[in-house]
């Protein structure tokens, strides 16, 4: 994930809550919501659906293999395309679900990208979870994990440049508003914050989990990636719930 990206489902989640409460067309939602994919298949159809059956508001789950998140109980079918994307959107109160596969196509050099979404039944999941979460405590508990967990990589070892250069990076946008996410207007504040700080954290430690990132030694290479891999569990959870409360507002706006 680059800096300037969001998981797909998250994109889709708002921008489909805010088609659904705004009544207009889902034809237009793909530009909106995934500006960087050429073809889009199996998304508006269902989208469409949803819709029509009276669903206010599209969901998201992030899961991850032994963090399952937000994603709703389902068949051994759902549980594994959504844990190996690692991100779906779904329908609450329907029980339905939507994974992406984000493939490439086309000959090297002139490639494109496609995201497929194939649909999956699932038990509905009660909106009063969504409800109950508390975005201060989630984006207090990250700002703090995240203190804590930039200084043991740095006790661990100095690490590459570009992450030195990217934490320089977070602590500016930290300080200096919201990132460019392309997401609807009418977010709250901290819904906002939460999801530049989650969304800008999770590119990050994806970036220093990436292969050549490693440290001088067998030892401080280990512990590095547990640290990483904490935070980006920690930022996916928080960003999931921020989405959530987001995508609650939206469906809710008068």
């Amino acid at each position: 994930m680059s800096e300037h990206a969001l998981p797909a489902s998250v994109r889709v989640a708002l921008w489909a809550t805010d088609s659904f409460a705004d009544g207009s067309s889902l034809l237009h939602l793909p530009p909106k919501a995934l500006p960087g994919i050429d073809l889009v298949q199996g998304l508006i159809a269902p989208l469409t659906a949803w819709r029509d059956l009276g669903e206010p508001a599209v969901l998201v789950a992030l899961p991850r293999p032994g963090a399952l998140g937000a994603l709703p109980s389902g068949t051994p079918e759902l549980f594994a395309a959504a844990t190996a994307a690692q991100e779906c959107v779904l329908a609450p109160g329907l029980g339905s679900v939507l994974v992406p596969r984000l493939e490439a196509y086309g000959p090297e050099g002139d490639q494109g990208w496609s995201a497929r979404w194939d649909s999956f039944d699932a038990h509905p999941v009660p909106v009063h979870r969504v409800e109950a979460l508390d975005l201060g405590q989630t984006e207090l508990s990250l700002r703090q994990e995240l203190a804590v967990l930039t200084e043991e990589l740095a006790r661990v070892g100095a690490p590459p440049l570009a992450a030195e250069e990217g934490m320089r990076g977070l602590r500016r946008r930290l300080s200096s508003g919201h990132g460019p996410w392309g997401l609807p207007g009418g977010l709250p504040p901290r819904v906002l914050r939460v999801i530049d700080l989650a969304g800008t954290v999770l590119a990050l430690a994806d970036a220093g989990l990436e292969p050549g990132q490693e440290s001088i030694d067998a030892s401080s290479t280990g512990r590095r990636s547990v640290l990483l891999s904490r935070l980006r569990d920690l930022a996916t959870a928080a960003l999931e719930d921020a989405v959530n409360v987001g995508a609650l507002h939206l469906s809710r706006r008068s």
